[in-house]
């Protein structure tokens, strides 16, 4: 029986750019403080970390970073995925090599895949490396569903452990959960849906929020695991107004700019993203006084 490569929250880290290029010393800081917040996973280079606005090489040295810094205290799991099959492959392959433990796979955007295709692209990827792999379905930025019956024929494959479900249909979520084995895994990709996710037998989170409340998200996720749904409806809806600025523009503008309000060095957007306007700062700065993070001015 397949084991999740972990369980609680997993945070989708940010890289933090400078000069046109990645600020390691900075990646460190959040390092640390994601490990000193009790997060349970770092997944690198994935759709909060810009990858694709990242070279190759940008993507690779900062995942070799991440697993250095974090030595086995917790997994790190590389963001590999393409619309290109052979890049994903590529990526994929130098990803194990860099050490990661794991991979997130996003499904190919653009191209609008059909299912037999997502189950090959997948397939391919997945025959071709030795570390465990999460699926990764967000249609509302890459045009493509996975549906739960391409969902059962992957979790058929070995290497393919869960999916990071942030599709929002809850309809198609228990239909997959019914059409797969006890040992493929569910991780929300939104955190305002922790709770529910996990109320129908998820695993846990690959948060934006762990970005900058790594204790709170850990304490959602393991709430739920631990089958505590009175305290974790009451800490999902404490989190809710957090959650809600956070993608009150396209992620990761909202996180990048809290962060650097908050002093912690989440660096500058990489075009095409653009800074959050005046009315979002404004937004994000109440947020940030209302948790409590920043004083009021």
């Amino acid at each position: 029986m397949k084991q999740p490569i972990f369980k609680g929250s997993g945070v989708a880290i940010v890289t933090p750019f400078i000069h046109e290029s990645v600020d390691l010393a900075a990646m460190g800081r959040l390092l640390d403080f994601q490990l000193e917040g009790g997060t349970d996973a770092v997944i690198v280079c994935g759709t909060t970390g810009e990858a694709s606005t990242m070279t190759y090489r940008e993507r690779m040295r900062t995942i070799e970073f991440c697993v250095e810094h974090i030595d086995g205290r917790i997994p790190v799991i590389a963001g590999a995925g393409s619309n290109n099959t052979e890049s994903a492959l590529a990526l994929s392959k130098d990803a194990e090599r860099a050490g990661a433990d794991g991979l997130l796979l996003v499904t190919p955007y653009y191209n609008k895949a059909s299912q037999p295709g997502l189950i090959r692209h997948y397939t391919c990827i997945a025959d071709a490396v030795n570390v465990p792999i999460i699926l990764y379905n967000v249609p509302s930025r890459t045009g493509v569903n996975i549906a739960p019956e391409s969902y059962a024929e992957l979790s058929k494959h070995p290497n393919i452990m869960g999916t990071k479900e942030a599709s929002s249909n809850f309809g198609n979520l228990q239909r997959t959960l019914n059409l797969c084995p006890e040992d493929f895994y569910i991780w929300s990709g939104n955190d305002d849906e922790t709770l529910p996710i996990c109320a129908l037998g998820g695993v846990g989170v690959i948060s934006v929020a762990a970005n900058i409340l790594p204790a709170e998200m850990h304490a959602l996720a393991s709430l739920c695991l631990d089958g505590d749904f009175s305290a974790a409806r009451e800490l999902q809806l404490y989190l809710k107004d957090f959650c809600d600025t956070m993608f009150c523009e396209v992620n990761p503008i909202p996180v990048k700019a809290a962060m650097n309000l908050l002093g912690m060095e989440a660096g500058a957007l990489r075009l095409p993203l653009y800074e959050a306007n005046g009315i979002q700062m404004e937004r994000i700065r109440k947020t940030l006084v209302q948790y409590r993070l920043l004083q009021e001015s």
